[in-house]
């Protein structure tokens, strides 16, 4: 069942998504501007990180500290091969037991069979959100 938000409400968003996560690597797609990015910063915040929060887009990967674990957030928008994600250790990011953030997990889907929970964001109405959990 998919729920409906606007940036005042992403508190709502995020405490869905904490509800019904199947798994700590949580796979967010969605066009460009739907808000994938918003909606990680809240989530890092819920997970108990005062790190500051921003995409990793150049650098592929970002890590913020929990108060018991690490959160790693992925921008994959960039990436122009599967071998790039490789590169940077992603296979062992995944095997941990730490929060896995990934944007455009499109790019690598190969690499991510068997690993993860889907999460997609579409743009609705009067700037609101629709995000559905697979």
């Amino acid at each position: 069942m998919p729920i409906t938000y606007d940036l005042s409400q992403i508190d709502k968003a995020v405490s869905y998504i904490l509800k019904n996560a199947q798994s700590k690597t949580l796979l967010f797609s969605g066009e460009m501007g739907a808000g994938k990015t918003t909606l990680i910063k809240a989530l890092v915040k819920a997970l108990g990180s005062n790190d500051r929060v921003s995409s990793p887009t150049f650098s592929l990967v970002n890590e913020y500290q929990g108060p018991n674990e690490s959160i790693y957030h992925f921008d994959f928008y960039r990436l122009e091969s599967e071998e790039e994600a490789l590169a940077i250790g992603l296979d062992e990011y995944l095997a941990t037991d730490n929060w896995n953030l990934v944007e455009w997990p499109e790019k690598i889907n190969n690499l991510l069979q068997g690993y993860g929970q889907k999460l997609e964001i579409k743009i609705g109405k009067e700037n609101q959100r629709i995000l559905y959990i697979e």
